[in-house]
């Protein structure tokens, strides 16, 4: 318990409302029941009663992540300098891209002595091959080598391959970096199911984007059809409008009415949705942290088939839990599917291997410790 005489008071800095929600409430829940002041600053949607529940002061911002006007973008810095100003938080702790770029000049302006940066994996701009993207990655190397080398900062990644890339790309030393599993997940929300009967049930859960191998799994679904293989597909997720990647809902719409696939849409009930699912799939290429939708099928006792990339290789080991495959291969990805549709034995070992293994190494818990550690850190 920290000392209530010099209560410290923690701000995080996230883009959207929901995202909070749903990764970071319970190191903001943590972190009260310890004795911080926690101020939430986001862009508020569909969250704002529920997080003033909670006892959290909610502040307002303009800040989005998908802005091309440059003096939009300029005011929304201007915002984070003026409520860091009046706030003077403790800690900063910054999540994704844009609040780490803004939220650490903001620190530096204005003296913050903590500042966390919380990379949920490299995203859209260090895997895309577009000549701008691949301008803008370089600057984006530069200034994140100028901000996050400041002796009162810490860099929490998700895997190994982050780390390595951030040392050698961006020069930091591994004494500013701390590896912390993902989000976690709450373990008792989501349990082990037994697979219930009929047809078998296929889901791919994520925000709707090109780039979470949506297309690739639209096609996979269309290869086992015409094999007349006895199985549902469904995307199940928001369309995030934010993102240069995402999918027109005229799209998900004409795959759903065409009989390939089922578009759910957004769901907050995800512990039902993997209950009656029988696989979780998730052919990704997005440059992802460790993805928390993986994390909560391996601990709902679901096997996995996804991509052999950063992230996804951590939470999926090859032949354990699920099955890992080439990005963008969509020939595997069916191939990969037949296999656990066709193999109720091996598919339902696999579920419990991953329960177990998201149990010892995934728990919200963990998660939560760690990142409380980080913060006793910053202020020792």
């Amino acid at each position: 318990m920290l000392n209530q005489n010099t209560k410290p008071t923690l701000l995080l800095l996230i883009t959207e409302d929901w995202y909070f929600w749903s990764h970071r409430l319970p190191i903001a829940r943590a972190a009260q029941s310890v004795g911080f002041k926690v101020i939430i600053a986001t862009r508020i949607d569909k969250h704002k009663e529920l997080i003033e529940q909670e006892g959290f002061r909610l502040i307002p911002i303009l800040l989005k992540r998908k802005n091309y006007n440059p003096f939009k973008e300029i005011l929304s810095l201007l915002e984070i300098i003026q409520i860091y100003r009046s706030e003077r938080p403790t800690i900063v702790h910054h999540v994704a891209m844009k609040p780490i770029l803004y939220g650490s000049l903001a620190a530096w302006f204005t003296g913050i002595t903590g500042v966390v940066n919380a990379l949920a994996g490299l995203g859209h701009i260090f895997i895309s091959k577009e000549p701008k993207t691949f301008i803008f990655r370089l600057i984006i190397k530069r200034i994140f080598q100028i901000l996050l080398n400041r002796s009162n900062t810490r860099v929490i990644i998700q895997n190994p391959d982050d780390r390595q890339l951030l040392m050698s790309g961006c020069s930091l030393g591994p004494n500013k970096l701390r590896l912390i599993n993902g989000a976690g997940v709450n373990t008792n929300e989501f349990n082990y199911v037994p697979e219930l009967g009929g047809i078998l049930l296929v889901i791919l859960a994520s925000r709707m984007l090109w780039d979470k191998g949506i297309i690739e799994f639209v096609n996979a679904a269309e290869i086992l059809k015409k094999k007349n293989i006895q199985a549902r597909f469904a995307l199940v997720g928001r369309v995030d409008e934010e993102s240069p990647s995402a999918i027109p809902i005229s799209q998900l719409e004409k795959w759903n009415n065409a009989g390939v696939v089922e578009w759910w849409g957004h769901s907050d009930k995800m512990p039902q949705i993997f209950a009656q699912s029988h696989i979780v799939c998730l052919p990704t290429f997005y440059g992802e942290g460790i993805p928390k939708v993986l994390i909560e099928a391996a601990a709902s006792g679901r096997p996995i088939v996804t991509t052999n990339t950063p992230g996804c290789r951590e939470i999926v080991r090859n032949g354990v839990n699920g099955l890992l495959i080439p990005p963008k291969n969509v020939q595997a990805l069916a191939d990969a599917l037949q296999f656990l549709i066709e193999n109720p034995d091996i598919r339902r070992e696999m579920g419990v291997r991953g329960r177990n293994i998201a149990v010892n190494e995934f728990s919200e818990e963990k998660v939560v410790k760690e990142t409380m550690a980080v913060y006793e850190e910053l202020l020792a």
